[in-house]
């Protein structure tokens, strides 16, 4: 017999390798006394493991995972008998790292991890939980959250003070909830809300105004002070559903009619909401199928020299040729189109068929009249799509002739627009105007860094102007100021004589715009008065065109 077969050499053998185990190995007798315990065993648990208490009854097997100071450890017992006696085996292995993997994979799938918050999926996932769970006398309430103009908030201060203003209102909101609320982050800058348990409609809706006009006060960051405010719709469990889905899509529709109206303000959902609702999925619709089927037409209205009659350029009015043929102005379809992220397309096929209109307008207007083309401010800071719309306008060799109108938003985005855009426009030779100034986020400081070569001054200034003394003070400073910075100035809606006449008189503007020269005019429309005065120069259709005037009107197109 050799050695290594001795029966002492074996037991060594085994003693030595049971000790060099990376898995720990204890047994205890039939009182639970530790009679062997390996190295690993001692690391991971050298106090628990070796004089555990005697068991009630004989050995049994079982599975337990325990955490044992910093480590977390599975446990696995399992009975054995050697020469009539009774033994227990205990197997203990370091899960530790499996147990942070885990806890990490699922804070990914149920944790924002922006803002510590629950996830959309877990918030389903509780809510659907809730609802299965409810008695008859149960109430609870849903509210989305929303915060406005986040978009500007993030362009102007940066992404990272956006960021923090989301953990910011995340713990504002947070710090005024019961144990039994819970609040979600959806993603972007939503929010929802649970509050359970709620009495009735009038309760509710006070918890949340309060919690909205703690909103509206201050955040304080980095250096800077902003404010923000949010526009909150509320359901109810169970007057306005007795599924997730249906309470949410109902405190949708009722947020979505505080953004339509005036922010920051909160709304409980009523039925009316839900037609609403189905009523803008239809135009949604009908919408996607125009774009696809290019149903977008141009309108074009001239500018036109009020001292000279001469038209100077046209202005590209969107509309929209709808299944029956009827042709709808854009103020019925392109604010749902840009909150669709749908408008970029639409530009495209107008700027497309502005090209191809472009023979037609010179034979009409002349071959040096400029064309201006409306831009969304959602657009003109979307560098991608500005970097494609610049390269497409480029490749037509036509890019001098026209002028991008956008309304101020777009300047206002912490350079953003001007640092990287407004090279693109320049570099094909493009020019731009600010349109509609004097209702948006006009401001003499942040006008004077703005780099345009036009200012459309809004007809909210225009209307009745021979009647307003106050109107006619602002409007002589926005000419005064828009020359001095070598802008040229264009008043926009002129409907009326007497409105021309104050012009003449008592401004040096020149160029003007509206339903007293001409009304938009479809292509078609250009193309006939081509055939019915086929000889005429293109001076002397500028003057016909520029004096033939419509019934005055007072909308603008």
């Amino acid at each position: 017999m050799t050695e290594s077969a001795h029966p002492s050499h074996r037991r060594h053998l085994l003693e030595s390798a049971i000790q060099a185990l990376p898995v720990g190995m204890v047994v205890h007798d039939a009182q639970g006394h530790c009679i062997l315990a390996n190295a690993a065993a001692r690391h991971l648990d050298p106090e628990a493991t070796l004089d555990l208490p005697a068991p009630d009854g004989p050995p049994a097997a079982g599975r337990a995972v325990a955490e044992v100071g910093d480590r977390v450890v599975e446990a696995q017992a399992r009975p054995l008998s050697v020469d009539s006696e009774d033994f227990t085996l205990t197997t203990l292995l370091d899960v530790t790292q499996h147990h942070r993997i885990q806890r990490d994979l699922i804070g990914r799938a149920y944790i924002d991890a922006l803002t510590g918050l629950p996830n959309r999926l877990m918030f389903e996932q509780s809510i659907e939980e809730l609802i299965a769970g409810a008695q008859r006398s149960d109430r609870f309430a849903l509210a989305f959250i929303d915060l406005d103009n986040f978009k500007h908030i993030n362009d102007y201060y940066s992404h990272a003070a956006g960021d923090t203003l989301l953990r910011k209102v995340a713990e504002r909101i947070r710090g005024s909830l019961r144990p039994s609320d819970m609040l979600a982050r959806l993603g972007g800058d939503e929010f929802v809300l649970l509050l359970n348990p709620v009495l009735d409609r009038d309760a509710t809706l006070a918890c949340v105004s309060e919690i909205s006009e703690r909103l509206k006060q201050p955040f304080f960051i980095d250096g800077h002070e902003i404010f923000a405010s949010a526009s909150m719709g509320l359901s109810l469990f169970p007057d306005h559903g007795t599924a997730y889905e249906t309470l949410r899509r109902q405190a949708d529709s009722a947020m979505y009619r505080v953004k339509g109206s005036v922010k920051g303000g909160v709304s409980v959902f009523e039925e009316a909401m839900s037609q609403a609702a189905t009523a803008r999925m239809a135009v949604e619709q009908r919408l996607r199928l125009a774009i696809r089927d290019r149903c977008f037409c141009c309108a074009f209205q001239p500018k036109v020299d009020m001292r000279t009659h001469a038209v100077k350029g046209v202005e590209v009015l969107l509309r929209w040729r709808d299944e029956l043929g009827v042709i709808q102005a854009p103020g019925d379809f392109v604010g749902l189109a840009i909150e669709l992220g749908l408008i970029n397309e639409i530009t495209l096929q107008v700027l497309a068929e502005t090209v191809r209109a472009i023979p037609d307008l010179d034979d009409m207007f002349g071959d040096e009249i400029t064309v201006s083309l409306n831009i969304a401010a959602k657009q003109a800071c979307d560098v991608p799509f500005m970097t494609a719309f610049c390269e497409s306008l480029g490749q037509t060799g036509l890019a001098p002739r026209f002028i991008l109108e956008l309304t101020e938003e777009a300047f206002f985005t912490k350079g953003r627009f001007q640092r990287e855009v407004l090279p693109r426009i320049r570099a094909i030779g493009a020019r731009v105007s600010i349109d509609d100034f004097g209702v948006g986020y006009s401001s003499l400081a942040a006008l004077a860094e703005i780099t345009a070569d036009e200012l459309k001054i809004d007809r909210s200034f225009i209307t009745d102007i021979h009647q307003r003394p106050r109107s006619q003070i602002v409007l002589k400073a926005i000419e005064s100021l828009g020359m001095a910075l070598g802008m040229s100035v264009v008043a926009e809606g002129v409907e009326t004589h007497e409105e021309v006449a104050y012009l003449l008189a008592a401004t040096q503007i020149r160029c003007a715009q509206g339903y007293y020269f001409a009304r938009p005019m479809l292509i078609d429309q250009i193309r006939l008065e081509h055939v019915r005065h086929p000889g005429e120069r293109p001076v002397e259709r500028q003057r016909r065109a520029a004096t033939m005037r419509e019934p005055l009107m007072r909308r603008h197109a």
